[in-house]
């Protein structure tokens, strides 16, 4: 079993007028189960070095987990469902299907 959990949005590091933070581009996103090499993948991002807007910079492309899902545990073609393929983490123990 695989379960893959992860937030629409990121939160901005910057507090906003009314004592809060307004929503983001990074957020983080788990695999929980048999399939999934344990570990942090990317790194911590930081909360000096941000994108022009005043968002966190994301260190790993979402897209690479949907397409190692799609293709290691689902046995999907990746591109024919993304559109393209995206960097290789290697998050998941055995893939069911090779992709390209």
């Amino acid at each position: 079993m695989l379960i893959a959990t992860w937030s629409e949005f990121g939160r901005r590091p910057k507090e906003n007028a009314s004592g809060g933070t307004d929503h983001g581009a990074a957020a983080p996103v788990l695999l929980i189960g048999n399939p999934v090499k344990g570990g942090l993948y990317g790194q911590a991002p930081s909360l000096t070095d941000l994108d022009p807007t005043g968002n966190l910079k994301f260190a790993v492309d979402f897209r690479s987990i949907y397409q190692e899902i799609l293709g290691g545990h689902l046995g999907a073609d990746p591109k024919d469902i993304l559109g393209d393929s995206f960097a290789k983490l290697g998050v998941l123990k055995s893939p069911v299907a090779a992709f390209g």
